[in-house]
């Protein structure tokens, strides 16, 4: 299960699984964001091929109008999946420390 919480009006954190049976759920959260966000993902678990989609609908939707995703706190599975998907060529991808 995914759980996402609004920190503030730029900033939300994703916790759990990001995977098909989320993809509404996230797809209307991130919705509601109409600048630049920053979405911490320290507690994401894990996230799917579908996961990756929403994020990159929401990064086309943002960059259209000249705004940013950037992405924090990865871990190191959640790293490699957009390091091997190539995703991290496009997203800002906040290192740890």
């Amino acid at each position: 299960m995914l759980t996402i919480e609004h920190v503030s009006e730029n900033e939300l954190k994703l916790a759990g699984r990001f995977d098909a049976s989320q993809a509404e759920k996230a797809t209307v959260e991130l919705s509601r964001y109409h600048g630049s966000i920053t979405i911490d993902m320290e507690a994401l678990d894990y996230i799917s091929s579908m996961g990756l989609s929403v994020l990159v609908q929401t990064y086309k939707r943002l960059n259209e109008k000249g705004f940013g995703v950037r992405l924090a706190n990865l871990n190191n599975h959640v790293r490699d999946v957009f390091k091997f998907t190539r995703l991290d060529q496009i997203f800002d991808i906040v290192e740890p420390g």
